[in-house]
């Protein structure tokens, strides 16, 4: 549907609609909010070149990031990799990729609703999932191809590509049992993300499987950062009885563990073994080498752009793939002292 027919079903002039559609401050916001709604439901396209008006496409792939996600407040590369391995399998296929951040302060369900009003993409990849994700609903009632990257825990039936969390937790669950660890802690992100969810689950199922204590208060909300790492590390050796090992979410959060360990004359692996979800550059530079899983990123990359291509074109069935987080151990895991 073009903006004729969009003003048409909407019994709106042209230029009130294309005014809406670009936030312009002359229009009400019930207004806005009417126009956004009817183009996301009626499937409008702003097919802003003659060559997508003829093709009907724009040959265009967005990536919504959002600014509050650790990697990208960080300045960690682990999402740069990812798009730039995405772009160049999608330029391969005549495809260009956008970036387009949603700021952390506003909603990113409206931001996302005119991201698809305005018809800027082929399709859209969100980021940074939660556990009942309205982004979710929102792109399962439009008429523009999206792919997660990310689940949420609807059993609705979309494409989503993940790191397959539950594996690396019980990696390390298993490895640090054997090595006689009983009371391990572990750290969630701080908001209602999926990752939280899947985590929290996993973990106890870990504890009962392997036949280890669980203590609810050793999963510990943290911050994604070294501050958040040295603040978990802090508060469990507080404890009476501290845990003897600890897992951590976020690989940045290492370097704030092992910071807090040493001003407490402790050492990592000794005192306290610490694994951490990804081996990223940044960690070379501790000593000793954290324990880590090493993921192919750019395969990660390269995977998410195919897998977008699948929505475009509407193959089925929709994917629905765990990336896999092969866990390295280093001196980093030692039997608890």
């Amino acid at each position: 549907m073009n903006i004729k027919g969009l003003a048409q079903a909407l019994g709106l002039s042209i230029g009130t609609v294309s005014r809406a559609l670009n936030d312009k401050p002359d229009v009400s916001e019930a207004t806005r909010k009417r126009v956004l709604d009817a183009a996301v439901k009626l499937g409008y396209s702003a097919n802003a070149s003659g060559r997508s008006l003829r093709r009907g496409r724009t040959q265009t792939v967005a990536v919504v990031l959002e600014t509050g996600q650790a990697d990208v407040r960080a300045g960690d590369a682990f999402f740069m990799r990812i798009i730039d391995a995405m772009q160049d399998t999608l330029a391969a296929h005549g495809y260009d990729l956008i970036i387009l951040p949603s700021n952390s302060s506003g909603d990113p369900t409206a931001f996302l609703k005119r991201i698809m009003a305005r018809g800027m993409a082929d399709a859209i990849v969100i980021t940074a999932t939660l556990a009942d994700d309205p982004r979710l609903k929102l792109l399962m009632s439009g008429h523009v191809p999206f792919l997660s990257f990310g689940r949420t825990q609807t059993t609705r039936d979309y494409a989503w590509v993940d790191l397959d969390f539950e594996g690396f937790l019980w990696r390390a669950m298993q490895a640090l049992a054997d090595l006689g660890h009983r009371d391990i802690a572990i750290t969630v992100p701080p908001n209602n993300s999926n990752i939280a969810v899947i985590l929290r689950e996993t973990y106890e199922a870990c504890c009962a499987q392997l036949g280890l204590p669980h203590d609810p208060d050793l999963v510990q909300v943290a911050e994604h950062s070294e501050f958040g790492g040295a603040a978990v590390v802090r508060s469990l050796l507080a404890r009476p009885h501290p845990p003897t090992a600890l897992v951590l979410n976020y690989e940045m959060m290492a370097f704030g563990a092992y910071s807090a360990l040493r001003d407490a004359g402790l050492a990592p692996g000794r005192d306290l073994s610490l694994i951490t979800l990804r081996r990223s550059r940044q960690l070379r530079f501790l000593e000793p080498v954290v324990a880590a899983c090493d993921i192919d990123v750019e395969g990660l990359g390269r995977t998410l752009a195919t897998e977008t291509l699948r929505v475009i074109h509407a193959q089925h069935p929709s994917a629905a793939i765990r990336w896999p987080t092969p866990l390295t151990l280093t001196s980093s895991v030692g039997p608890p002292r």
